[in-house]
């Protein structure tokens, strides 16, 4: 995003959407997401960053979704409230911050891929790389992984809701959305059944975006 475009998009009114803007389908919530700012407000510095990419994740019609057996421990914000975060620890590795939509048992879920971070730039660098390294600002929140360190959300923000204005986490959207180019194909390290791009091409991204991560075809995997 340009810097004009950033000065553009701080000039048009925001809304903060509530419960019932999330409780609808995954794949509207997922595309309408795109373009959006998440806000991520911490003692140690804010940072607000575009969303440019994203990955919907259903219930039991997706077989590479955490909710496809039913409900867990692990999963069980997915089965919740939408409009509320559903974050993962990934291979025991690194975390994974999703939105979860729909209505309460539904168990869908956008996977927030990666995005630019427009505030709090240095905030946000500093906590990557004090998680290893991070060699440009494209890369800052390149990734599912990258994003959740720079926002500095884990385990212990599961089931934030994200509908509060004024709270730890929010999404604001334009009250007039500026032009977006979408694209869509399969999700990312996504394998079976989960795969097939024919009915699950589920990745949507901003075109032209920097920051949006390469695909990577994995064979046998699920998310």
């Amino acid at each position: 995003m340009s810097e004009t475009t950033h000065e553009q998009a701080a000039a048009v009114p925001w809304q903060v959407p509530g419960t019932s803007w999330y409780a609808r389908s995954v794949h509207d919530v997922a595309r309408d997401l795109l373009g959006a700012y998440l806000v991520r407000r911490r003692p140690d510095g804010d940072v607000t960053l575009r969303i440019t990419e994203v990955e919907a994740y259903g219930g039991a019609d997706d077989p590479a979704s955490h909710a496809f057996r039913g409900p867990t421990a692990r999963n069980r914000s997915m089965f919740g409230r939408p409009g509320r975060l559903y974050v993962y620890r990934h291979l025991g590795l690194h975390h994974c911050v999703n939105i979860v939509c729909g209505s309460v048992g539904d168990a869908g879920a956008v996977l927030l891929r990666a995005g630019e971070v427009v505030e709090g730039r240095v905030v946000a660098r500093e906590r990557r790389e004090a998680a290893g390294r991070c060699d440009s600002e494209r890369q800052i929140a390149r990734g599912p992984a990258r994003l959740a360190v720079a926002l500095s959300l884990d385990l212990q923000d599961d089931s934030c809701d994200v509908t509060e204005p004024s709270g730890a986490v929010a999404v604001q959207l334009p009250v007039d959305p500026l032009p977006r180019t979408i694209a869509t194909g399969p999700r990312v390290g996504v394998g079976g059944e989960g795969a097939d791009p024919a009915r699950f091409g589920w990745r949507s991204w901003l075109v032209d975006e920097p920051t949006v991560s390469s695909y990577r075809p994995v064979a046998g995997r699920v998310r």
